[in-house]
């Protein structure tokens, strides 16, 4: 489960590094029973919201069944943050 704080401390993280593998290392540090990986924006579907929006940075949070990951809205589920760089 990523709740709000969860989800605040770790757009705070990504925001005072910015995006990217330096961020992802701290976030693997941080909570490493999550799952956390990086792209670029554009490469998510525009139907789905990010859960938050920083600067040049979004975050979506990845839902896991018990065979595949997928991006997902449901909080109780996720099991980790797709940290999505956000081009100029």
């Amino acid at each position: 489960m990523i709740d709000e704080t969860l989800l605040r401390e770790a757009a705070a993280t990504v925001a005072a590094i910015g995006p990217g593998d330096a961020a992802l290392d701290a976030l693997r540090r941080r909570w490493p029973d999550m799952r956390f990986t990086v792209c670029a924006d554009d490469d998510v579907p525009a139907r789905l919201a990010p859960a938050w929006s920083g600067v040049r940075f979004n975050l979506y949070l990845i839902g896991g069944g018990e065979h595949c990951l997928a991006l997902t809205r449901d909080h109780d589920t996720a099991i980790g943050i797709v940290v999505a760089t956000v081009a100029d």
